[in-house]
């Protein structure tokens, strides 16, 4: 059989733990204390944040799509709850290639501990992993992505791929898959600093992640210090935890290694890029950047990724063609609104296509002289995506997925013929019986339906 679609890179299988790991500790900037249980999960997963303290246990997923700008560190949220400064644990589960975990926190933020990554790895180190059945996706950068903020500005370029690690059994961050290079200059400021120039650059592994990295601390400038408490940031900062920069160097402190203001700056750019959601081929270039440019970068990263995907530029390591969503729906022309699937995660994530054309039958009677795709049908597709996800499982094999509530409906813009319809879909509870899953649709990457969908799993 002939194919047109790119060869795949190599994928490894994605990770979990062996046995869960707990830390604690006081967050950085609430300076409260904080319990945090980083569970194994099976394949799809994810990386999901479950907030223990708050009623029915809302969870969060490492994610772009739910990175929020806060000031100096990372936050994901969803709905009401977040949790945030949760890069240099994601940093720590990138670099070892732990895939998908379930993080149950008693909080809104993840213990400082040593102010970098080091005990989140030794911790994970000691648990070890797992491989499991499915792949791992790997996204590879053809072309520059680029992303400013003023004088900061972070690119993504094609990998070199010239390293022979091919991140093995424990080596996760391939080496020559992703390289990142970072530019760090501060410019002195009222006497109380001096200028500041360093550069780091590192092909990333494990290993190197582990002995080059980790250990990089957080840093602060003595002149920002005062603002940051005024703001109700920096509670549980010290001056073991976090570097306190000033004209001669860090207060009651020493470096590490001369450059490693620069190398905390990677490992937070590395923690922030995990929320792709996938391993990255790529070299990235870094100058004066921090998490808000690295969550934007993060979002170019997976619009292009999608914009491949449709275009069949990306290889795909998961999907479904139309025979195999035969065998999973009952649904047939004129009623079913999924081509083609691009990409599954497990349980836990889909993302479909439906090309929109003029002979599409319901256009014939809905607004035939200004056709659009009725917002019904968008909920539709989602549905139908949802099943395929539900149905899957052998447990639900010769089930029906039946719709029984819809929620959160917001219908954003116009889908006319012509347009190519990407849908998606995120389980946020499965239960034998019962399913709850988030849709969205998307036209170029354009959003324009959303929902919440619930179903009952009933014998066919």
């Amino acid at each position: 059989m002939v194919t047109n679609e790119p060869a795949a890179p190599p994928a490894r299988p994605q990770r979990t733990l062996k046995s869960p790991v707990e830390f604690r500790g006081v967050g950085l900037h609430s300076g409260k204390d904080t319990r945090v249980v980083v569970r194994p999960a099976e394949a799809g997963t994810g990386v999901t944040f479950v907030r223990t303290d708050i009623e029915d246990h809302p969870v969060v997923r490492a994610d772009g799509a739910n990175m929020k700008a806060r000031q100096r560190r990372t936050c994901i949220q969803d709905g009401k709850a977040e949790v945030y400064t949760c890069e240099h644990l994601l940093a720590a589960l990138y670099a070892l290639g732990i895939d998908n975990v379930t993080v149950e926190i008693d909080g809104e933020e993840v213990p400082g501990l040593d102010g970098a990554a080091a005990e989140f790895m030794n911790g994970l180190r000691e648990s070890g992993t797992v491989d499991l059945k499915s792949p791992r996706a790997v996204y590879s950068v053809q072309q520059p992505i680029y992303v400013r903020e003023g004088t900061a500005s972070l690119v993504a370029l094609p990998s070199s791929g010239s390293s022979s690690d091919t991140g093995g059994k424990d080596g996760a961050l391939r080496a020559g898959g992703l390289s990142v290079e970072y530019h760090l200059d501060y410019e002195a400021k009222n006497g109380t600093t001096r200028s500041t120039r360093q550069i780091a650059m590192f092909e990333l592994s494990a290993e190197s992640f582990e002995r080059e990295i980790a250990r990089a601390r957080t840093f602060v400038f003595e002149h920002e210090v005062e603002p940051l408490r005024a703001a109700g940031l920096g509670k549980g900062a010290n001056q073991q935890n976090t570097l306190v920069m000033g004209p001669d160097g860090p207060q009651e402190n020493s470096l590490h290694w001369d450059d490693e203001l620069a190398r905390h700056k990677i490992l937070d750019l590395v923690g922030d890029l995990s929320n792709v959601g996938c391993d990255i081929d790529a070299h990235i270039i870094a100058t004066r950047s921090g998490h808000s440019l690295n969550m934007a970068l993060v979002k170019r990263i997976q619009e292009e990724r999608e914009r491949e995907q449709e275009q069949g530029e990306a290889p795909a390591v998961s999907g479904l063609d139309i025979r195999q969503i035969f065998n999973l729906l009952p649904h047939r022309y004129p009623f079913l609104m999924i081509d083609r699937v691009i990409e599954l995660e497990g349980f836990q994530r889909a993302a479909a296509i439906k090309n929109v054309t003029i002979n599409e039958p319901f256009f014939q009677g809905h607004w035939p002289e200004q056709p659009i795709m009725p917002g019904v049908l968008q909920l539709e597709a989602m549905a139908q995506l949802a099943g395929l996800l539900l149905l899957r499982k052998l447990d639900n094999t010769g089930k029906l997925a039946v719709l029984w509530s819809i929620d959160k409906v917001k219908l954003r813009g116009a889908v006319v013929p012509g347009d190519q319809l990407r849908i998606e879909v995120e389980t946020i509870r499965a239960k034998p019986q019962v399913g709850h899953v988030r849709g969205r649709c998307k036209v170029g990457g354009r959003l324009v339906a959303e929902a919440e969908l619930k179903f009952t799993l009933v014998d066919a």
